[in-house]
């Protein structure tokens, strides 16, 4: 049984879906993209995250919470997204064998995201919901599922492998 996009929009508290898609697609959409540098994967992301969260919107013990319950689901389908991508680049290692470039220059704005994106993906993804969406360690750690200490680890080792492929030295 199927329900129309009336029916939905009355059995989310008096929201409609459109102006939950209002008020968080652009956030989540920033996220997706942060996450997997490209475009077009980051909008299915997004759609993909928004539509899971809003089939369980009734369902949620916090309905303001909504842009919570949306962001950790771009960031797990961000993660399972690398998954798959791993195991296709194991396969394709297989058979080609793959050549690094030289490094990019750091003024770049593409070569920064393009070393972002080889970041490992707990790695970005802690990256990302520090500096670009400017969470706390704490909240980060709640997304992320691990502790404090680990997304501290996550953070440093990220910017310490960006400032390592700049030829940056580290600050204080």
């Amino acid at each position: 049984m199927t329900m129309s996009a009336a029916t939905f929009g009355e059995r989310i508290s008096g929201r409609s879906f459109g102006e939950l898609y209002e008020r968080h697609a652009q956030d989540a959409l920033g996220l997706a993209y942060l996450l997997t540098g490209d475009r077009g994967i980051a909008e299915d992301l997004m759609q993909e995250a928004f539509v899971k969260v809003a089939r369980r919107f009734v369902h949620l013990r916090d309905h303001d919470a909504f842009g919570s319950y949306l962001r950790r689901s771009v960031v797990n389908l961000a993660n399972s997204y690398f998954r798959r991508r791993a195991v296709e680049r194991r396969h394709l290692a297989a058979q080609v064998q793959q050549q690094d470039g030289s490094p990019a220059d750091p003024g770049d704005r593409v070569a920064i995201r393009e070393a972002i994106a080889r970041l490992p993906m707990r790695q970005r993804t802690a990256l990302v919901l520090r500096y670009y969406e400017d969470l706390p360690e704490r909240e980060i750690a709640e997304l992320m599922g691990c502790r404090i200490g680990a997304v501290k680890q996550l953070v440093f080792r990220a910017m310490q492998t960006l400032r390592g492929e700049f030829g940056e030295e580290e600050g204080p």
